[in-house]
């Protein structure tokens, strides 16, 4: 049942129990965008795991209303393939050039942007890092990167975040499931599915887990066994 009342000229309603606001502020297009990449995402290889990642923004409301509200934010950019058909290619292979599967590979990225652009992650468990990638080829001529050329540069950036974390602990409530490095998420445990524009010159990846938890963990309780062993 549905009771609508009016408090204060301020319409809400009850339903099953819950209050709800009429006019309470809604999501913003590229954080809806950012959610619906699990909903919509094709997985047929890995697992559908994906890293629990909030979503960068400015710290002040000024900064949020600059460069975020106001900013041309762009339509993210997914990465799909075939053979198996699916969103999302493992970081190992982009490393390696390893992406003839890769569709539209050699499609031009962020064409008509600046020099550069940060690449954000904001993995559980550890501050906000970012780098920044060039949007354009050296070579002759000149011109925007590739698709391919976007998905080994953000590769790269995943593998210098996890070699920085690796030597840092962890904030003190985090999750320890998260915790990046050899004996933990690897590189190599991680897809990339789609890059979005968070705010105005930064892009944030969203990736899933190519390797399940549980093998994760067996990992690195083998590795504490051994070293106890050892020592």
């Amino acid at each position: 049942m549905t009771r609508f009342v009016l408090i204060d000229s301020i319409d809400v309603h009850v339903v099953k129990g819950k209050w709800i606001q009429e006019d309470a502020p809604q999501p913003m297009e590229h954080v809806v965008k950012w959610k619906a990449i699990r909903d919509q995402a094709i997985i047929a290889t890995g697992t559908t795991v994906y890293i629990p990642q909030s979503i960068y923004q400015p710290y002040t409301e000024a900064d949020r209303v600059r460069y975020i509200e106001k900013a041309d934010l762009k339509e993210p950019i997914i990465f799909k393939t075939a053979h198996p058909d699916q969103w999302g290619i493992a970081l190992e292979g982009a490393l390696k050039d390893k992406m003839k599967d890769l569709l539209g590979k050699d499609d031009n990225m962020f064409e008509g942007c600046g020099p550069s652009v940060s690449i954000r992650l904001q993995w559980p468990g550890y501050r906000s890092w970012t780098k920044q990638i060039p949007t354009l080829n050296f070579k002759s001529p000149k011109g925007p990167i590739t698709r391919a050329k976007l998905a080994k540069n953000i590769a790269n950036c995943v593998k210098r975040f996890i070699e920085e974390k690796e030597k840092e602990r962890m904030e003190m409530e985090a999750d320890r499931r998260w915790r990046v490095g050899a004996r933990n998420i690897r590189m190599e445990d991680l897809i990339l599915v789609s890059l979005h524009h968070i705010c105005k010159g930064s892009w944030q990846p969203q990736l899933r887990l190519r390797t399940p938890l549980n093998e994760i963990q067996l990992r690195r309780s083998q590795a504490q066994a051994l070293c106890s062993i050892t020592y």
